[in-house]
């Protein structure tokens, strides 16, 4: 009988509910649930107030009549509605053809630049794979382009292109006498070869860097068997460090073509307030559009178009590889 009663009592305490761990466990569940987003909260305040805040007052003022008239009290600016979009948009008139080429030109750029930039960092990215004397160094002087200010690097990109003392004109027509004369960078035609030249030489390290590291996911014994099984180095590269790299490279295309669409520093510091008709981007065109002519509304609205065009961009990118990665066996 007494050996059975602590039994007993350790059986109620058991079942009786203040005893229960459960309840007084889930206070500490809880908070330890929530610390994620408390430590979150700062930067999503920042987020707020440095990127959302400012796209939703520009996208306000895609809705009114805003001029130099209006600026400074923007509030009292006449609602203007759809007009300022239906402006942008019309290309048989000055402001949409004007727009429309702009937006020809900065694709153009953006297209050729995410590809100069992938192949150029994916193949010094493969080169790095073997090991050699020097490479470490090697490697360091591959990201300086990257590491540099931008505002340092294409200032310095813009004494080169100068037409009577500039590197590129005294190697290209003084030293290899490959033009008949010192040929004008920033202005004409070549302004688009110059800013592409900058955008490249600027962005291939990024793609460099990136690839580099989905490189060392890839194991090695896969090129050791592929080389015991026949294949070359094209071959290795076409079968196995590509494939391997896919969803690495969906990332890196989609990063770099979202940043080179929206470049504003490098043209604006190559070019300055008006850049040339064959280099106008859509980034200092939507500028010269608010802060040159002081028309504001017709500015927001042409930001809030290249936003919604680089959604849908990044949704169908989204769709497209999500549904390859379903499709993959």
């Amino acid at each position: 009988m007494t050996a059975t009663a602590p039994t007993a009592d350790a059986a109620v305490r058991k079942s009786s509910p203040g005893a229960a761990r459960g309840p007084r466990r889930r206070p500490g569940r809880i908070r330890r649930a929530g610390l994620p987003y408390l430590l979150l909260l700062p930067a999503l305040l920042l987020e707020l107030l440095v990127h959302l805040v400012p796209m939703v007052i520009g996208a306000v003022m895609s809705f009114k009549e805003l001029t130099q008239f209006h600026i400074r009290d923007w509030g009292t600016a006449p609602w203007a509605g759809l007009d300022n979009y239906a402006v942008s948009v019309d290309f048989d008139a000055p402001v949409g053809k004007a727009l429309l080429h702009s937006f020809l030109v900065t694709l153009a750029f953006t297209l050729l630049s995410v590809g100069l930039c992938w192949l150029i960092g994916t193949a010094a990215a493969v080169f790095m794979q073997d090991t050699f004397r020097g490479r470490g160094l090697l490697r360091a002087l591959f990201l300086v382009p990257y590491a540099l200010p931008v505002y340092a690097a294409v200032i310095t990109w813009v004494f080169m292109f100068q037409h009577d003392n500039g590197l590129v004109n005294h190697v290209l027509h003084d030293q290899l006498g490959l033009t008949d004369k010192p040929s004008f960078w920033l202005i004409g035609d070549n302004s688009f070869l110059a800013l592409l030249t900058v955008s490249v030489w600027k962005g291939w390290p990024f793609a460099f860097l990136i690839v580099m590291a989905g490189l060392q996911n890839i194991p090695r014994e896969l090129y050791e068997a592929a080389a015991l099984d026949g294949a070359g180095v094209l071959q290795q590269i076409r079968r196995i460090t590509l494939p391997s790299l896919r969803p690495v490279n969906q990332v890196l295309v989609l990063v770099l073509f979202l940043w080179t669409f929206n470049d504003f520093n490098t043209p604006y510091v190559l070019f300055g307030r008006s850049a040339p008709e064959a280099a106008d981007l859509i980034s200092v065109h939507i500028y010269q559009a608010s802060f040159v002519t002081w028309n504001f509304g017709t500015g927001s609205a042409m930001s809030v178009l290249l936003l919604l065009f680089l959604l849908v961009v990044t949704g169908v990118h989204l769709a497209l590889t999500s549904r390859g990665r379903r499709t993959a066996p």
